[in-house]
């Protein structure tokens, strides 16, 4: 049985609230759960301490039988300090859509017409 750490949505509608869990991963994302390890309210100031609240010994154990942490759940245990920081690498984040490259492209174009005419 694969476990996964992650996040299962609670509260109403956009009043978001989240139990950190550990559950199959054959599981719905809000279905039956194997162990609740804490809370996330994203609702709260990012600088309050709670915000993320976790039963740090309970994560380490399932970490230690095998369990894969989501990536959100993997950046609040680095915050945490109970796992190594990652390095993460998206190289498309920075770059700008179609519209917008197509845009600049006929900038520059408009930019070189009105150079070649002075």
């Amino acid at each position: 049985m694969a476990i996964k750490i992650r996040l299962a949505r609670g509260g109403s509608k956009k009043r978001p609230f989240y139990r950190i869990v550990a559950a199959d991963s054959r599981m719905p994302r809000d279905g039956r759960f194997i162990e609740k390890l804490g809370t996330y309210n994203p609702l709260l100031p990012k600088d309050s301490e709670d915000r993320v609240q976790m039963d740090v010994e309970r994560v380490q154990y399932w970490l230690g039988e095998g369990a894969q942490t989501t990536d959100r759940v993997a950046r609040f245990l680095e915050a945490a300090g109970v796992t190594a920081k990652k390095e993460r690498n998206n190289p498309k984040k920075g770059t700008p859509g179609k519209a917008a490259q197509e845009r600049a492209e006929a900038k520059a174009a408009k930019a070189a017409e009105a150079a070649d005419a002075e």
